[in-house]
């Protein structure tokens, strides 16, 4: 079996602090640069499942920097180099507190509030008579809060988050004016793969008075993707849709009888598990990157990023 990187407690040139997110640990060095880990720690329904997914941590780490450097012209990008296949180095920015989340299709958690009679998300009023995985007339912002951790990320309007002066008008309207253009250049690569960007958020901040995106891109942890092929037929049908992203995670937990909420118990996560996960990982990188995925060698995974990114760094 292959090994997964769960856990990071490195020490760099110059390093300030370390934020241990659900997914990502993240070194400040100098208060100039992020050092960004991203794990095989795989988590749903806001909680860290016990076991971690070998390779999970470079697909992401590869999709997320493949996609930061098609998307350049449209905005510009914390990231400045890739010293390891699990890791981006960036530069840092102070973060808007919120995520700005782009629907192309009506499906998710906005199909579940939608069944349940809800016709306005975030403040976006949504048609009468839209049905389970059905696109949307143009794609629709619906950002949340970014929660501390163990919290849950709640929905928030733009009203709201300038009424908090969470961003000023004008931050917010290059907030928007960026997400659509990012989902555009998305959904159209996408195309390309036989695929549908259903919806992703993005996460941006600022460096020297600039807005930047931060973080991940159009990965399958951020991102919903279907199939292209069959999307009209099962939709007509009423049929679930064949779909790339983390979704099938949450199936397995929720037939297991696991929802995040109190008093349940994470089902146990078999080694068989463990690598059919893994495998679908694998599966999601290849179709939206359309690259065969290579894996790393995974004996001395830490020592690796160690020496991978002390180097840099010097």
């Amino acid at each position: 079996m292959s090994k997964a990187l769960t856990k990071t407690d490195f020490n760099f040139p110059g390093q300030k602090s370390v934020y241990h997110g659900k997914v990502r640990d993240v070194y400040n060095i100098n208060g100039e640069k992020l050092v960004m880990v991203a794990t095989d720690r795989i988590s749903a329904f806001d909680v860290v499942l016990p076991e971690g997914i070998p390779y999970k941590g470079q697909m992401l780490n590869q999709i997320a920097a493949k996609f930061l450097d098609a998307t350049t012209d449209i905005c510009p990008n914390w990231k400045l180099a890739t010293p390891d296949p699990m890791v981006t180095v960036g530069v840092m920015c102070e973060g808007f507190p919120v995520e700005m989340i782009v629907r192309g299709y009506l499906c998710g958690s906005a199909w579940r509030a939608y069944k349940s009679g809800v016709r306005e998300i975030c403040g976006v009023k949504l048609p009468e008579g839209m049905r389970e995985n059905q696109k949307f007339p143009t794609p629709i912002i619906t950002p949340t809060t970014k929660a501390e951790m163990g919290m849950h990320d709640e929905d928030i309007s733009k009203e709201e988050i300038l009424a908090k002066g969470l961003a000023t008008p004008e931050e917010y309207a290059t907030l928007e004016k960026y997400t659509l253009a990012l989902f555009e250049r998305g959904t159209k690569i996408a195309a390309e793969r036989g695929l549908i960007l259903v919806d992703t958020k993005y996460e941006f901040g600022k460096h020297n008075g600039q807005i930047y995106l931060m973080d991940e891109i159009h990965t399958p942890d951020s991102s919903r993707y279907f199939y292209s092929e069959g999307y009209e037929e099962r939709f007509e049908k009423g049929e679930p849709q064949k779909q790339l992203s983390k979704e099938f995670v949450r199936e397995w937990l929720m037939e297991n009888g696991f929802q995040g909420k109190e008093g349940q118990k994470v089902p146990e996560m078999t080694p068989e598990i463990v690598n059919s996960i893994s495998e679908r990982y694998i599966e999601l990188y290849e179709h939206i990157t359309g690259e065969t995925f290579v894996k790393a060698d995974t004996a001395e995974l830490a020592s690796r990023i160690e020496k991978n990114v002390t180097e840099y760094l010097k």
